[in-house]
């Protein structure tokens, strides 16, 4: 009877000990963590692949129960700054380099999938009846569908775990298995006591006033001088501040996109002057209409706030503004705005993408 009774017990603890390992377990305690947290703070590297360039970004995600959002990411080319903010007034994208701000009524990070975002990769887990979870060297890979509307190519996604479930990577994948969107974890911290304070936009407009001020001393001679050469090269022959400053707006190339529909053409290409510069107009016809603009962007003298009836999307290269029938974004210190009514919000995207890549067309609009 006694070895009988060991023999139960013993059976007992195994069963036991595979329980914990069993793919609900695991998945429950990653579950928990992320649940139990109140706030966190996640950094750590982005890569996307456009156009077969990869564009690498700096990351760090911060986050306070009841809906609060803190989304720095900096692009590691150009040294591009963009923040997504969320906090009980709304949904802002942040770009310091031009004191501007897109306001959005948005269901933001919500809409789609987020491989930054702890609650996002939890709903994935959860809407996904066929998850799999798969035993690696030092840890866990979880595979489950993804939701990125404005981009049906991406179809699923791998989590990566150590062997005590703590988030270390997650891959965004095509249909042909290849990585599309890369974000490796450097350090994450559930208990980063934060607060709603950490979540203003006033903090971020304090930091980007006060660092113009800064920088205004040494930008002021270098920009004279730039703006000099450039009246030169204009054949312009004033001396004022303002003339200086159009000048230097001047849009010197023609960027076409590299992705045009079928059956739609380019059909007029014209440039006009305005009080600041100049802006290209193109626009294309056929079996889906939309018009292109771009202009050279510029910083506004106080920070100003765009409302926006759309959502932020996030591209190669930046972070676009997207309404009912338009969408508007800075690349490379050029502004774009797209409209059309005939367009879907993934055409747009495509054509976007097709702007922001070294392959794209560019002719000098100098004669």
């Amino acid at each position: 009877m006694k070895k009988l009774a060991v023999l139960i017990v013993s059976i007992m603890l195994i069963l036991t000990g595979c329980g914990k390992k069993s793919p609900e377990n695991l998945i429950g305690k990653f579950e928990s963590s992320v649940k139990n947290s109140k706030s966190y703070v996640l950094k750590g590297n982005m890569e996307i692949l456009s156009n077969e360039e990869t564009f690498t970004y700096s990351l760090e995600a911060s986050y306070l129960k009841d809906n609060f959002y803190k989304v720095n990411l900096v692009n590691q080319t150009n040294n591009h700054e963009q923040i997504i903010l969320k906090n009980t007034n709304g949904v802002y994208v942040v770009t310091p380099t031009l004191n501007k701000s897109f306001k959005f009524q948005s269901e933001w990070p919500e809409s789609s999938s987020q491989s930054y975002i702890l609650s996002s990769l939890l709903k994935d887990i959860k809407n996904d009846d066929k998850k799999e979870l798969e035993e690696i060297d030092k840890g866990y890979t979880l595979k489950t569908k993804v939701n990125y509307p404005n981009n049906s190519e991406l179809t699923y996604q791998k989590i990566y775990f150590d062997s005590n479930m703590n988030l270390e990577k997650v891959e965004v994948c095509d249909k042909d298995n290849t990585v599309i969107i890369k974000v490796v974890f450097q350090s994450i911290n559930l208990k980063a006591n934060l607060k709603e304070e950490d979540f203003a936009l006033e903090d971020l407009i304090d930091v980007n006033e006060s660092e113009n001020d800064k920088s205004t001393d040494s930008n002021k001679e270098n920009n004279n001088s730039e703006n000099k050469d450039n009246t030169n090269n204009n054949k312009n022959n004033c001396d004022t501040e303002e003339c200086d400053k159009k000048t230097s707006n001047i849009i010197d190339s023609i960027i076409y996109p590299l992705y045009i529909p079928s059956q739609t053409y380019l059909s007029n290409s014209e440039k006009v002057d305005t009080d600041e510069g100049n802006r290209v107009i193109l626009t294309f016809a056929g079996e889906k209409n939309f018009v292109l603009i771009e202009e050279v962007a510029s910083m506004a003298n106080e920070f100003e706030i765009i409302p926006v009836y759309g959502d932020p999307v996030m591209l190669s290269d930046t972070i676009a503004a997207k309404s009912a029938n338009s969408m508007y974004w800075t690349s490379d210190n050029i502004s774009y705005y797209l409209t059309s009514s005939d367009l879907s919000t993934e055409e747009m995207v495509t054509i976007a993408e097709s702007l922001g890549n070294t392959k794209t067309v560019s002719v000098s609009t100098n004669k």
